[in-house]
């Protein structure tokens, strides 16, 4: 019995030598799980989106969303969650023929997310009419391709 007893303890003891995974291992680990991606590639993410817009077709654009997403949009003052409410936000959004233009931005990028923000100009081909507004996009990636997560804009505040 006490043969069993040392026996025990000795292997309890050598798990414990062993200690945790070593700094170095657990950061490559994480390394290898996270998508890397350059600030050019989340510039490219706006660009995808925007020439979904073109098409005229709001399943097209709302395939540019994740599942569970938020759009806070800037003529609506319901969140869209559901991809059927981004349907029906983008259905009556592009039948003025929307183009954007990115005047301003700041790209931020983690493990499998990044983030665009700043200023951005639409124009509305059917009426000729520009609108300036303040945006934000989340984007995560899901295995696959870069989704937007969260998307939020807003008409600027002040009038020039």
């Amino acid at each position: 019995m006490r043969m069993l007893s040392l026996l025990f303890v000795a292997t309890a003891l050598a798990g414990c030598a062993s200690g945790p995974p070593s700094q170095a291992r657990q950061q490559e680990a994480h390394t290898e799980s996270c998508k890397p991606i350059s600030e050019a590639e989340v510039a490219a993410l706006f660009d995808r989106w925007n020439q979904s817009l073109q098409t005229g077709d709001p399943h097209q654009v709302v395939a540019n969303y994740a599942e569970r997403s938020i759009l806070l949009p800037t003529v609506s003052n319901k969140p869209r969650l559901t991809p059927s409410e981004k349907e029906d936000y983008f259905r009556y959004f592009l039948k003025d023929r929307p183009s954007g233009k990115i005047d301003q931005r700041m790209i931020e990028t983690g493990c499998n997310t990044a983030l665009d923000a700043g200023l951005y100009t639409f124009t509305f081909g059917k009426t000729g009419e520009t609108v300036s507004g303040r945006y934000s996009y989340t984007y995560r990636w899901d295995g696959h391709e870069w989704l937007i997560t969260s998307h939020h804009s807003s008409a600027m505040p002040e009038k020039n």
